[in-house]
């Protein structure tokens, strides 16, 4: 693996991928025509927020949310775009801008569809291992339950939507996303060959964050009441920023040590989610995630030789 590389990250989305960097985001989604158009959304930069990116459990739920909030603009932006029908031969699109309410909406939209998900997996394991008090009352036996049935719904929710040719093929898209990253990290030249060859699994994936949390909230829970069912789930909620900002935590340990043959294994559950949340690409959604990746790259330094060229007029 090369040294010293810039991290990028990204996601699937409808027909396509996006791509994320230091400063920029960009989509590549193939159309109904089999044409390609790009979208790029630049990040926003909250010098309020730049002290508290620096400190751990802090920083993990900040990138979170920034991340469901972009990550929504640029699936809205996917799924509009594949149902229309093409104007013009336009290699880069840069969508008309939307109004300040409705990017915010987005941003909400992101942000409380997160919470949403999170609210779900985290109150039903709990309310439903309270069903075996009767038989299992012990707090450390109520605990582990409830961990059991959390890990069984997130599992069985992740394989079931991967049945359903649409996922599929988001999944694919996905695995696409991982390969790219993963060819660019090993330094080969991204070509359809070689990226091919390249695994769909990758350390930094959301989905295993997604399994981090399962598996953190229950050693938490050990720290907390389990009776009366109010104020367990009470409790459960209250936890759930900490228990987000360890498994951030969590997941850039498992990068960090990804090339340690002794450690590595740490990061192998949540590359075993990966098994179901990606999916082997064909060549062209091999070929889109390329031109998101490289098309993101080119923004990349665009905006890096544009704010080197301010600095050295301001100095």
């Amino acid at each position: 693996m090369t040294e010293n590389l810039p991290i990028y990250g990204g996601q699937a989305v409808i027909e396509g991928v996006m791509m994320g960097g230091k400063y920029t985001t960009v989509t590549a989604v193939r159309r109904k025509d089999n044409s390609v158009t790009f979208f790029e959304c630049a990040k926003k930069q909250y010098p309020s927020l730049k002290f508290l990116k620096k400190i751990p459990i802090l920083r993990g739920i900040i990138a979170i949310f920034e991340a469901s909030a972009v990550g929504t603009k640029h699936l809205n932006y996917a799924s509009e775009v594949y149902d229309e029908e093409p104007s013009e031969d336009t290699k880069i699109e840069k969508k008309a801008p939307r109004g300040l309410s409705s990017w915010i909406g987005l941003t909400a939209l992101g942000i409380i569809s997160f919470l949403f998900a999170k609210f779900v997996f985290t109150l039903v394991p709990a309310y439903v291992a309270s069903l075996f008090e009767p038989w299992i009352n012990g707090r450390a036996d109520q605990v582990l339950l409830e961990g059991f049935f959390k890990v069984l719904l997130l599992m069985g929710y992740i394989y079931f939507i991967s049945l359903t040719p649409m996922m599929k093929r988001l999944f694919q898209y996905h695995g696409s996303e991982h390969k790219v990253i993963n060819t660019f990290e090993s330094g080969e030249a991204l070509t359809v060959e070689n990226v091919r060859k390249h695994s769909r699994l990758h350390y930094r994936c959301g989905s295993s964050f997604i399994l981090f949390t399962a598996l953190i909230s229950v050693f938490l829970y050990f720290f907390v009441p389990t009776n009366p069912l109010w104020l367990r789930l009470v409790t459960r909620i209250l936890l759930i920023p900490l228990d987000l900002g360890l498994a951030f935590e969590i997941l850039k340990l498992t990068n960090s040590v990804r090339n340690i043959p002794v450690l590595r294994w740490l990061g192998y559950p949540g590359l075993c989610v990966q098994l179901l949340t990606t999916k082997e690409p064909n060549d062209e959604q091999i070929e889109i995630g390329i031109q998101a990746f490289e098309k993101m790259r080119a923004c990349e330094s665009t905006i890096e030789k544009n704010r080197q060229s301010s600095l050295s007029q301001v100095l």
